[in-house]
């Protein structure tokens, strides 16, 4: 008798067990919804509906509402096959770029979260790239600019530096107020202080290079025209915006990151460049 009930009663635990292990899968991969030949499962439509919760911080969505949304959404996707925009040459530039954005995504931003800046790394590099407060006379001229413009500005910046700079007694300031260009001349050339990002990469080194707050650089070229440069201060590692120099850190760190994995796809592929056809 006992071992009837037994046997009948894990007989019935077997047939449930069956019927529950048979059932989820089937209820998860049931056709929620179809849009011509395009099926949503109920197991992608949870998936979704879970992922679309973190984009709502007041107020939740409903399952109805979001359903709703993969349609049309469905929708618009084979209307636009329909009309050929997947092979429109715009639509697929925009389409690789977001593929370069999730190639980067996927196997850089667990190096990228790993970046670590402490205090000691942040002031070693400030002391190699402070923040540094500048003036300049500037004579403009563009990087493509043709070879008769280019020395006609060079021949300015020169006069300006021999007839006015060396000879004169007017500061430096009332000079560039006088027979500098841009918007920096009204105030005697004075930019201000700026950091190692935010300047043309050519002028920031010609400044660091002066050192000492009162230093003139001589000429030099950056992709904007011809400057001379005044070294008016460097702003202390105690007066600094620490958390900003950290996020310049931090950036380097990336690129660094990002150039070494770029350097590794170049070295793997064929890659042939005729510099000769960009031109001056």
């Amino acid at each position: 008798m006992l071992e009837n009930i037994f046997f009948a009663y894990n007989r019935g635990l077997i047939i449930s067990c069956a019927l529950f292990c048979f059932y989820i899968p089937y209820a998860h991969s049931a056709e929620l919804a179809r849009i011509n030949k395009t099926v949503i499962t109920v197991e992608e439509f949870n998936k979704k509906f879970k992922d679309s919760l973190k984009f709502y911080q007041f107020k939740s969505p409903t399952k109805q509402g979001v359903l709703e949304d993969l349609i049309k959404r469905e929708l618009g996707i084979q209307e636009a096959r329909r009309l050929g925009l997947d092979k429109d040459p715009e639509t697929i530039e925009r389409m690789n770029t977001v593929l370069y954005h999730a190639l980067i995504e996927k196997k850089l931003s667990k190096e990228f979260e790993g970046i670590q800046i402490t205090d000691e790394a942040a002031k070693d590099f400030y002391s190699k790239y402070p923040e540094v407060r500048s003036s300049h006379i500037f004579v403009s001229v563009r990087p493509d600019a043709p070879a008769e413009e280019e020395k006609k500005a060079k021949e300015k910046i020169k006069r300006i530096q021999k007839d006015y700079l060396k000879d004169s007694k007017m500061s430096f300031s009332e000079i560039a107020q006088r027979y500098s260009e841009g918007i920096a001349a009204p105030m005697g050339g004075d930019i201000d202080y700026q950091t190692k990002d935010r300047l043309d990469p050519h002028y920031y080194d010609a400044t660091i290079k002066l050192k000492t707050p009162g230093k003139i650089s001589d000429i030099i070229r950056t992709r904007f025209g011809f400057h001379i440069i005044k070294l008016t201060a460097i702003k202390t590692w105690d007066d600094v915006d620490k958390a900003q120099v950290k996020r310049m850190l931090y950036d380097e760190s990336r690129a660094e990151i990002f150039e070494k994995y770029m350097t590794q796809l170049r070295q793997q592929a064929k890659v042939s460049v005729k510099s000769e056809l960009l031109g001056p």
